[in-house]
């Protein structure tokens, strides 16, 4: 690999280095927004307070809670071999995931912002013998000072939207390079293979999308047989991983349904957990009783909004409705992931806007485990239909539980070829310890 870099790459590395002095007011400003970590703000520049591990360490990177949700069967079958396992990610929420559900003894880090002597001081200190890339997270960088310590790099669960890659192609030179470090790149689709590619991706096999693999969110027993008991009989709708402007559709909805379905509850649990105290406000907007699950304000029969503002808590959502709008998709977001809610027996919802799951929602359309709403009149219209007939919305649950469960057989192809990097991995902590 020639180390004369394309001229984009250089000015880019420039820059972000010129930029460090300003990486405090720009993790000041984060903060002050909710985007930190007060007492992790080190590990954005590089910085840990947690020794490396003995052995091989294999690095996983993933940009958020939908990143690493999908990995997570993967990491738990790698260190299951006995290997080490270091995660990053971005953001505050997908960081309160990883405590939760990460296995013993992987360890979370934030990921350094994408100045070079930040990437060289993460990398000097953990000394990763694998890095896997998650999705389309591809900082460059990071790739490149990865490359330049010799450690393989493969992209797992590789995405490219078709937005991302028309970005990408106005910088030919850029991609070329930074995909011709990878040793393979790992396609969730023959879509995503082919676009992975034209942009210059050397080495590249399709398999499969992680995220059929990834098991029903887990919910706490004791807490889902309250909320049942809070409910009991009452008739429940839900809106998951909403964002601004669609929280006012489903309010807007109940408004319509309640006078014919009485003691209607709709639980929202919006995508960014710091926007529930607004979601609220629109809910008594509307005159509706509304109560907010992280001020710890219990659901009473009184109770017509339950906004569910807290992390790792959509197993008991899904757990609890029968049918469920899945947001991201009413706004132009792209659309939030179905396949947990379909897993855990819930008929869905979605709007039109859906291009970040475009195969999935395909799949689940085509088999009616799905409805498309234009807006917010087919929303309520959708609703009031599956409230008319529990068993039509039963049906539709069954098939798109059946449609990502034909899905699945991602994770064994991607361990299939992750094999020869696992062993060799594998072999050099025995040659170790021999």
């Amino acid at each position: 690999m020639s180390e004369k870099l394309p001229a984009v790459l250089r000015a880019y590395r420039l820059l972000s280095a010129a930029a460090a002095p300003l990486a405090p007011l720009f993790l000041a400003q984060r903060l002050r927004h909710g985007k930190e970590h007060r007492a992790r703000l080190g590990e954005r520049r590089g910085q840990a307070d947690i020794a490396r591990p003995a052995g091989p360490l294999v690095w996983v990177h993933g940009a958020s809670v939908g990143e690493l949700v999908a990995v997570l069967p993967l990491i738990e079958r790698i260190a299951q071999r006995g290997i080490g396992v270091l995660v990053t990610s971005g953001t505050v929420t997908s960081g309160g995931l990883a405590e939760q559900r990460l296995p013993r003894g992987v360890i979370h880090q934030f990921v350094p912002l994408d100045v070079p002597r930040f990437v060289r001081r993460f990398l000097d200190h953990w000394q990763p013998n694998l890095v896997l890339f998650v999705e389309s997270d591809l900082w460059p960088n990071m790739i490149i000072e990865a490359s330049s310590a010799g450690v393989p790099m493969i992209v797992v669960n590789g995405r490219i939207s078709e937005n991302s890659y028309l970005r990408w192609r106005l910088l030919p030179a850029m991609i070329v390079e930074l995909l011709g470090r990878f040793d393979l790149c790992l396609a969730r689709t023959p879509a995503d293979a082919e676009r992975f590619g034209q942009l210059g991706a050397p080495r590249i096999v399709t398999t499969g999308n992680l995220k059929f693999d990834v098991p029903g969110p887990p919910a706490d027993d004791a807490k889902l047989a309250d909320l049942r008991a809070a409910i009991g009989n009452r008739t429940v709708i839900a809106a998951a991983s909403t964002h601004a402007g669609e929280e006012s559709a489903i309010i807007d909805a109940h408004r319509r349904l309640c006078g014919n379905f009485p003691g209607l509850l709709t639980l929202i649990a919006p995508r960014h957990p710091e926007r529930g105290v607004g979601v609220r406000e629109l809910a008594s907007a509307a005159g509706l009783k509304a109560a907010l699950r992280s001020r710890g304000e219990r659901l009473h029969p009184a109770t017509e909004v339950y906004v569910a503002d807290t992390m790792g808590e959509l197993g008991l959502i899904y757990r609890l409705a029968p049918m469920v709008f899945i947001g991201g998709s009413l706004v132009r977001h792209g659309g939030q992931n179905p396949i947990e809610a379909a897993k855990l027996g819930a008929a869905i919802l979605h709007g039109p806007h859906v291009w970040n799951f475009a195969e999935i929602y395909a799949a689940l359309d085509a088999a009616h485990g799905a409805e498309l709403v234009a807006d917010a009149d087919r929303l309520a219209a959708a609703l009031a239909a599956w409230l008319n007939d529990p068993a039509a919305c039963a049906r539709a649950a069954d098939a798109a539980r059946a449609t990502v469960e034909n899905l699945g057989g991602a994770l064994e192809r991607t361990l299939q070829s992750l094999e020869p990097y696992l062993l060799q991995l594998q072999l050099s902590k025995r040659a170790d310890h021999a």
